[in-house]
């Protein structure tokens, strides 16, 4: 059973959507691409990861990482984190 956490506009007609899901058991992250099929309903697509819980931890700081290299390189604005509640 999945369940919708939050979901970031890609583009006009494709969201990624991060949900808590559950497969055979283990306990998992999904950070997919969802698209609009030829009805308009969003429908998941083979383009995402799924995080067993256990890695979280290390992902959230591989995260912090890449933020870092990204702010460094002058790729994004910290000032621009800190305005959205960073």
């Amino acid at each position: 059973m999945s369940t919708p956490i939050c979901e970031v506009p890609k583009n006009s007609r494709e969201t990624i959507q991060l949900n808590l899901d559950e497969y055979r058991g283990h306990k998992l992250a999904d950070l997919r691409v969802y698209c609009q099929d030829d009805k308009g309903s969003m429908i998941p697509t083979r383009k995402g990861i799924s995080i067993p819980i256990s890695l979280w931890p290390q992902f959230r700081k591989a995260l912090a990482q890449v933020e870092a290299a990204m702010v460094q390189n002058g790729w994004l604005d910290r000032e621009d984190l800190e305005a959205q509640g960073e």
